[in-house]
């Protein structure tokens, strides 16, 4: 790789002083349009890139964002991270998207890299395996806006953008209900995040007010990886009592249960019925196809983006905003429908 141009090369070629460079580069007025054309021919010439990071460096600014991320194979978080860059592209900002792989010792890595990068603000969305938060008071002791999404924690003054996950796993296990399931297994990700310890506690509540005991052999906390749908197929089929219903904590991992279900001769949704959550493509193209819950990612992701961006121009306060929830809704398909109903 060769040399990397600096102003001092362009200068000592032009036989002008760096100064002049730097202001002819930043399109001062003091310099006349004859030299800034000279000098901005020949910085082309010898492939000068500008490093926007000492460019913004005397105003403490990178017009950068940070972005931590559980995973970047996930459309979910696809879908979020396309509304911020929408958002952050069209104000002149760039983003540096991290993913945790759900590991809390790479979160904490990826935060002190974007710390040291000189990032304006942070978003994150946590991994599973967080616990403590100290690798983020560097940004709160320094006042860099710190935003948590989805998957969140009550820090002060760090707002946080989500759906009511109680609220949505209620309406997931009341349609079961209202199936006439009557047996119901709850699929969760990690108790330790809110999103999935909610959605279980929606569960329990839809179970309590419609007069059905809660069994704990009824919930089985998974890292939802693929490999477990073996496990949960063999735990449906060793039950005592029938299971007659699924409520799932994400679409993919819903469709891989169906498939596997199948397999063993389960009919969808005549013996079990089927629900997800998130909204995902994939539940449109299994058969049949899922019921899921509608979580507006790409939503999330455009408010994250104007909040943030809004508060570093001083238009809005974050630390004034505690918690900022969008709504959620259910969308019925046929893995849930009772086809009792359906031929009477």
């Amino acid at each position: 790789m060769g040399k990397k141009v600096t102003i001092y090369d362009l200068a000592e070629k032009l036989k002008v002083s760096p100064a002049t460079v730097s202001r002819a580069l930043n399109d001062h007025p003091s310099i006349s349009r004859k030299t800034k054309e000279r000098i901005l021919s020949v910085a082309k010439e010898l492939g000068y890139r500008t490093n926007k990071f000492a460019v913004n460096l005397s105003k403490q600014k990178s017009n950068t964002i940070g972005v931590i991320v559980p995973r970047l194979n996930s459309n979910f978080m696809s879908t979020v991270l396309a509304g911020i860059e929408k958002v952050a592209n069209e104000i002149g900002y760039n983003l540096i998207i991290s993913q945790s792989l759900e590991s809390a010792e790479k979160e904490v890595l990826n935060a002190k890299t974007l710390y040291d990068s000189g990032v304006d603000a942070l978003m994150v969305s946590l991994a599973y395996s967080t616990e403590d938060f100290d690798h983020l008071t560097a940004f709160t002791e320094r006042k860099i806006p710190l935003l948590f999404f989805d998957r969140v924690s009550d820090l002060p003054n760090c707002p946080t953008i989500l759906i009511d996950n109680r609220a949505a796993g209620y309406d997931a296990t009341e349609h079961l209900i209202q199936q006439g399931c009557k047996n119901i297994l709850h699929i969760a990700g990690s108790l330790k995040r809110n999103v999935y310890s909610e959605r279980f506690e929606g569960y329990k509540n839809a179970l309590g007010q419609y007069g059905l005991p809660f069994e704990k052999a009824n919930l089985l906390e998974v890292t939802l990886d693929l490999s477990q749908v073996p496990e949960i197929v063999e735990h449906i089929k060793k039950s005592k009592s029938r299971i007659d219903g699924i409520f799932v904590a994400n679409d993919t991992f819903a469709v891989h249960c169906m498939k596997e279900l199948k397999k063993e001769g389960y009919r969808i949704p005549e013996d079990i019925k089927v629900i997800g959550f998130n909204n995902d493509p994939v539940s449109e193209v299994i058969s049949p196809d899922l019921s899921t819950i509608d979580y507006p990612g790409y939503k999330m992701g455009v408010l994250a983006g104007q909040s943030i961006i809004g508060h570093l121009n001083g238009s809005i306060n974050l630390q004034s905003a505690n918690q900022i929830t969008l709504r959620h809704s259910l969308i019925v398909r046929e893995s849930t429908l009772n086809t009792e109903n359906k031929t009477e």
